[in-house]
């Protein structure tokens, strides 16, 4: 029986289900070997050789996969299908070499699967490889880095932050951003300005809101009502007046769905909707994948295999109908020039299996289901079909002019299973926030020439914002 390696024991109960008893699945616990936390494990004048030792923690797991492979002599390494799993097994297999505990007969094998599918694990064990070794020199290259900076940076942060661990190299580039937000913060200097609304009245009693677009005879910007005398004048010019409907103007529009999920979105959108922390979306993510609901968790690829993409397309046509199917599938590609996208989007592995089906799932873990699910079948739905309203308003003498806008949906699309978050903060180049234009209103029917009735005129003070601090997801 050949001794298969993963690395937690949740993924070896399930990988060992679907292998069956002729293989022996035994869990590394992670990486088993790193580099002692002493001056000179990188040693920069010798080609950046390094010092390893094998922890006192995983001695014990390096023991029993010893132990395992006298009785089988032969070596499957099965570890996450990312950098840090490819370095779990090279660490591997050098402890078990240097322990001879892997002779010159034993075979060792690397497999892969990017989800935990009795599909995909059976494909993997079919098509077996060496360790990859560009992959582990990037690994080696990576963990050196970390070593040289953060020996020299975590000093620094222990004296200046008692009770922090250590940094490296994302860490303090993650500090400049962080501190280099506050500095933006500080210097900002909020600029006052105002905006009128004027509730109006159609001749049949339906009441709309419309916002002040121009005055005596200009069209007004962001700033051009700096103050609340500026903003006393403009709703009196208003009030003064008649006001009648100038144009109505109908446009179609549409929305398509947003990519499928990778690492840093799915991270942000369960921070918007759940509340939930990085670490918090990743460990439910990681029991996801064990229990082999998810592909894998750590990806920056929005790609998604063929077989899934139909998949879907399938199960959309089932749930909710022909019209809902695009005529072709959805091709995503990454917009990011430094994307390795190694891997696919995280997507369900089964795509019938809703939430609702998985109802022994913990809260957390079903919660992010149902969002990857959802967000998975509307990448390869049909867009959304919307209307769009804008009605000019304005005076005879052509002193006042006012808009209001609104939109109706013709056709739900993708929007009948998922429509993306949004931060809090809606941000533009000045820093300021967005005052709201009213869009997803639905407006009432009207007519050019129409006279509408003021039911009050509203003066509304803004501020611009300084830029909002980063949340952890952000």
């Amino acid at each position: 029986m050949p001794v298969v390696v993963v690395e937690s024991p949740a993924k070896a109960k399930t990988i060992n289900k679907y292998l069956g008893p002729d293989y022996t699945v035994l869990a590394s616990y992670g990486h088993v070997r790193d580099l002692p936390p002493k001056d000179g494990s990188v040693d920069t004048e010798q080609d950046f050789a390094m010092t390893w030792e094998v922890g006192a923690d995983s001695r014990k797991h390096v023991k029993a996969i010893a132990d395992a492979l006298k009785e089988d002599n032969a070596l499957i390494l099965a570890t996450d299908p990312d950098r840090e799993g490819e370095a779990i097994s090279w660490h591997l297999e050098e402890t078990l070499r240097k322990r001879k505990a892997i002779k010159k007969d034993t075979p060792v094998s690397r497999v892969v699967f990017n989800a935990i599918t009795k599909a995909a694990v059976t494909e993997a064990m079919a098509n077996p490889r060496e360790v990859d070794t560009p992959l582990v020199d990037a690994y080696l290259a990576r963990r050196a880095l970390d070593y040289l900076v953060g020996f020299n940076l975590s000093p620094v942060l222990w004296r200046k932050l008692p009770g922090a661990r250590s940094a490296g190299r994302v860490q303090s580039v993650c500090l400049r951003l962080i501190v280099e937000r506050e500095t933006e913060i500080e210097a900002f200097n909020p600029r006052e300005y105002w905006s009128v609304e004027a509730a109006l009245e159609t001749p049949r009693g339906q009441e709309f809101t419309a916002r002040l677009t121009s005055l005596a005879g200009k069209k007004l910007d962001r700033y051009d009502i700096p103050d609340q005398t500026q903003a006393e004048l403009a709703v009196q010019a208003v009030t003064s007046r008649d006001l009648a409907v100038q144009s109505v103007e109908a446009k179609p529009a549409s929305r398509n769905p947003s990519a499928p999920f990778m690492t840093s979105t799915l991270q942000q959108e369960a921070s918007r909707k759940f509340g939930f922390g990085a670490r918090q979306t990743m460990n439910a993510a990681q029991r996801l994948y064990e229990a082999g609901h998810i592909t894998y968790m750590r990806t920056d690829g929005i790609d998604m295999a063929p077989e899934a993409v139909a998949a879907a397309r399938d199960e959309i046509k089932a749930r909710y109908g022909a019209d809902y199917v695009p005529a072709s599938p959805r091709i995503y590609k990454n917009k990011a020039k430094n994307a390795q996208e190694a891997h696919e989007c995280i997507r369900p592995t089964d795509m019938s299996v809703d939430a609702g089906k998985l109802a022994r799932l913990e809260a957390d873990q079903r919660k992010l289901y149902d969002l990857i699910w959802k967000r998975t079948l509307a990448c390869q739905m049909e867009g959304a079909r919307l209307e769009r309203t804008a009605v000019e308003i304005g005076s005879t003498d052509g002193q006042v002019g006012l808009r209001a806008t609104g939109q109706v949906v013709l056709f739900d699309g993708f929007l009948r299973v998922y429509e993306e978050g949004r931060d809090d903060s809606t941000e533009n180049g000045n820093g300021a926030t967005g005052s709201g234009d009213g869009d997803d209103k639905r407006l009432p029917q009207m007519s050019d020439g129409e006279a509408t009735r003021k039911l009050g005129v509203t003066p509304n003070q803004h501020f611009t914002q300084p830029p909002p601090r980063y949340t952890e997801a952000s």
